[in-house]
């Protein structure tokens, strides 16, 4: 699978929506924020509310990792605190937990008409995950990621900037961007795109549906992610859960 499959899965992902889907108020406010799968949105969590993200990739040879990531407001939308847990089952068939990630992202600027919002994360890397297995890098790394988010009507943006640092493993720059298109109230389409320099360039098309239950909200989504590796281009099925609800 390459990346013309990817995209006519999204072509067929995009006519089945557009069948059965509503045309959305341009005007109306977006229901779904904040639950992309690669390229990072700009928007923290609102104070008394708590986001339970879980995500799982699985390539064709079998291979596969996921991650869990809990988000708090500390204790409004200006902070955010959150931890992220991974998992993957390595080439040699090695199974376990990976490097874990505590995340602090600042509210630098709400969007407004005229600009985008803003949002800077700056994350600490734990050893957790053995080296020896393939599950982690047996070093204390940094990560630094500038996201973007601006509405234009019924198409969200989002761009990222940023670098990961690993002392005497890798220091990799990446940038990111994606457009996320509201077919309906409850549903998008997506086209992700991530370049990790010297490392890998991946595209991933998918969507997202989600679901209001009171003061609650359930999001799932799935997507198609190609990557090009060393001039060897590879394909995945990544699929997403998050289950948001108060907690006071």
């Amino acid at each position: 699978m390459g990346f013309r499959t990817a995209l006519i899965a999204l072509v067929l992902i995009a006519a089945a929506a557009r069948a059965g889907a509503q045309t959305p108020d341009r005007s109306r406010k977006w229901e779904i924020l904040d639950n992309s799968f690669l390229v990072e949105e700009s928007f923290n969590q609102e104070a008394g509310v708590v986001q339970n993200i879980f995500s799982w990739t699985r390539q064709r040879d079998g291979l596969w990792d996921a991650s869990f990531t809990q988000e708090w407001p500390a204790p409004g939308m200006a902070h955010q605190f959150s931890y992220t847990l991974s998992f993957a089952r390595s080439g040699d068939a090695t199974a376990g937990l990976g490097d874990v990630l505590l995340n602090y992202r600042y509210q630098l600027r709400e969007e407004t008409k005229g600009g985008p919002a803003i949002s800077p994360r700056l994350s600490v890397i734990l050893p957790t995950g053995r080296a020896d297995d393939g599950l982690g890098n047996d070093v204390v790394g940094l990560q630094v990621n500038v996201p973007a988010s601006k509405q234009f009507g019924d198409i969200y943006l989002h761009a990222n900037v940023g670098f990961t640092w690993l002392p005497d493993v890798q220091r990799t720059p990446h940038i990111a961007g994606s457009g996320i298109w509201r077919v309906a109230p409850m549903l998008n389409l997506m086209l992700e795109a991530v370049v990790e320099f010297d490392e890998s360039a991946t595209l991933s098309p998918g969507f997202r549906r989600g679901w209001n239950i009171g003061d609650h909200q359930i999001v799932v989504g799935a997507a198609v992610p190609v990557t090009r590796v060393n001039g060897m281009v590879t394909a995945a099925i990544l699929a997403y859960f998050s289950y948001e609800l108060p907690f006071r």
